[in-house]
């Protein structure tokens, strides 16, 4: 297993179609599987299992993100008030909804599609509960503030489904969940794809050279390159220009990127510093 922050190598070099950007054809770096990590089932809040890609410990972060749960909760389950401080997190709903309430006076339910985002800034304290009484299921990202900006006045923003972007990619649908065209605002230059993968048609996305890159399996079985990835398992990825998915049958990943600050990502209880 790589520990986070461990020099990435390079991936192989072949020429190939760029795919959310305009089309054109050059060399690119196709990212290949650096590690792969498996979701470990961890108690959190009053009653509820999430499934944590990271912190674990295989591995502790992938700077700039100290932490990724996949969460499948039904009342009474929850998270029940709490701080936090340092960091900016994505909750995207996948099933069901999620009721976000906080110390500014922000009172509501994103639904599946939808995203909050809150950036804590020095502190803020919320609670975050089932948004149906049914199934629940989403994800939670945490992006790490840089130290110059841990101390920013904290904000909330929800984005309904209807407002995430999407987009075909040789019949593949993307929903641009963070990134080119999506209303959802970050401090961190992140993005953030839901890919579902038809069966046989080849997903490329260009990323940033000087982004770290995983990507983590929600349905199916995936391939990067020889390497093979089922259903909560994630791949941190090497260096590269791109990243190329495919599946035999129908599948569903996150493809998720950001700028490393380089600084240590210290995670205490709910605060990261």
């Amino acid at each position: 297993m790589g520990e986070a922050g461990n020099p990435l190598r390079l991936g192989k070099v072949l020429v190939t179609r760029f795919s959310l950007l305009p089309s054109r054809c050059f060399v690119l770096v196709v990212r290949t599987v650096l590690c792969k990590v498996k979701a470990v089932e961890t108690a959190e809040g009053e009653g509820a299992i999430v499934k944590r890609v990271f912190p674990t410990r295989h591995l502790r972060s992938f700077d700039p993100f100290p932490l990724l749960d996949e969460f499948d909760i039904t009342p009474p389950a929850g998270f029940p008030e709490h701080p936090h401080g340092g960091f900016e997190a994505v909750t995207y709903m996948l099933e069901g909804g999620f009721h976000h309430r906080d110390s500014l006076g922000n009172d509501s339910i994103v639904m599946a599609g939808g995203a909050q985002r809150f950036t804590t800034g020095k502190t803020i304290v919320h609670s975050e509960l089932p948004g149906t009484e049914g199934v629940n299921r989403g994800l939670q990202l945490w992006v790490r503030l840089p130290v110059k900006l841990q101390g920013l006045a904290p904000t909330y923003q929800q984005v309904d489904a209807k407002d995430i972007p999407e987009k075909r990619v040789n019949g593949n649908l993307v929903r641009i969940v963070v990134g080119e065209n999506s209303p959802v605002t970050l401090q961190n230059e992140v993005i953030y794809f839901d890919v579902t993968l038809q069966p046989k048609q080849p997903f490329t996305c260009e990323v940033r050279k000087d982004f770290n890159a995983f990507i983590y399996v929600l349905e199916g079985t995936v391939k990067i390159g020889d390497t093979e990835l089922r259903k909560s398992e994630a791949a941190l990825l090497t260096e590269g220009d791109s990243i190329g998915l495919s599946a035999a049958d129908l599948a569903r990943v996150v493809v998720i990127g950001g700028k490393p600050h380089g600084e240590d990502i210290i995670l205490r209880g709910s605060f990261v510093y």
